[in-house]
C-alpha cells in the first residue's frame, strides 16, 4: 500500500492503520492509502471476483465527522496521473460524506423527493457502461425534467439503474469498532456489517479498480435536479479513522 498525506494528514502503521487529519483551517487535507498510485487506470489491480474485509472505527459520529471517508474500490476518476482529464466514476465501497455532501445515489422517497446522498452508507456506481453512456446526451433534459415530480418519479429510478447505482444507509455507531465486508463479483455486490447482510445488488462495476481507504475534508454535491458543487471544509479539531485486520482476497 502507498500512503498519500496532504496538508498535515498522516497515516501511521501497517495493516493496522491510523489515519489522522489535524485541524485544517484552509485548503485540502487528506490521509490515504491505496494500491494504484502511479498506475494507469487500465492497470488497476482489482477486477470482479474480490472480497474486502476490515475492522474500523472513527473519531466522530455520523453528522459530526467533517469531510469524506471510507474504504473500498474505485477508479480514482479525478486522480489518474497519466491523463490530463477525469474519467467517469466507478466504485463499490463503504462511503461517508458529512451533511455538506449530497450524491445522487439514494432512491427517491415515498413522496418522490430525492433523498440526501450523504452519511455513512454502502453503495455502488458505474457510469462507464454502454447503457450509461447511451443516455448521456439526454442529461440536460433529465436534469430539467427532474424538477417536476411526476417526471422524476417516472424517469430517475431508471437513470439510477443505468448508472449502476445502489445505496444503503448504515445504522451503526461509527465511533465503535465494527467489521465491514464487501464482495464484488460479476453477478453483483454484497455488503455486510458485523456479518449482517446490509445490501445485496445485481449492480456491479466492470473495473479494473483500485483499493482505497481515506479520510479528508472535502465535500461534493451532485443532485438529480442539477445542483453541483465541490469544496473543502475547515476542521476545528483532530479527526481520525482507525482500521485493523485489512484483508483483500481474490476468488
Amino acid at each position: 500500500m502507498k500512503k498519500l498525506e496532504i496538508n498535515g494528514g498522516c497515516v501511521n502503521g501497517a495493516n493496522r492503520y491510523h489515519f489522522i487529519l489535524p485541524p485544517v483551517a484552509k485548503g485540502y487535507g487528506n490521509a490515504q492509502i491505496d494500491d494504484y498510485a502511479g498506475s494507469k487506470r487500465a492497470d488497476y489491480p482489482w477486477k470482479q471476483g474480490v472480497e474486502m474485509s476490515v475492522q474500523a472505527r472513527f473519531s466522530h459520529a455520523e453528522g459530526e465527522l467533517r469531510g469524506t471517508a471510507g474504504f473500498g474500490f474505485w477508479n480514482a476518476p479525478f486522480g489518474d496521473p497519466t491523463v490530463p482529464y477525469p474519467a467517469l466514476p466507478q466504485a463499490v465501497w463503504f462511503f461517508y460524506g458529512s451533511p455538506e455532501t449530497n450524491l445522487p445515489l439514494a432512491p427517491l422517497n415515498e413522496q418522490g423527493e430525492a433523498r440526501s446522498g450523504n452519511g455513512w452508507f454502502a453503495g455502488t456506481l458505474d457510469a462507464t457502461t454502454g447503457r450509461a453512456l447511451a443516455i448521456s446526451p439526454l442529461a440536460p433534459l433529465t436534469v430539467l425534467g427532474n424538477r417536476w415530480r411526476p417526471f422524476r418519479q417516472r424517469v430517475w429510478p431508471g437513470v439510477q439503474k443505468r448508472l449502476g447505482m445502489s445505496y444503503q444507509q448504515l445504522a451503526v455507531d461509527m465511533t465503535a469498532w465494527h467489521h465491514y465486508r464487501l464482495r464484488w463479483t460479476a453477478a453483483g455486490c454484497a455488503f455486510w456489517v458485523d456479518e449482517q447482510l446490509v445490501l445485496e445488488t445485481a449492480q456491479t462495476p466492470r473495473g479494473p479498480l483500485g483499493f482505497v481507504a481515506w479520510l479528508d475534508n472535502q465535500y461534493m454535491c451532485v443532485t438529480p435536479t442539477g445542483r453541483f458543487g465541490w469544496g473543502v471544509l475547515p476542521t476545528a479539531e483532530e479527526q481520525w479513522l482507525e482500521t485493523a485486520d485489512l484483508r483483500l482476497e481474490r476468488g
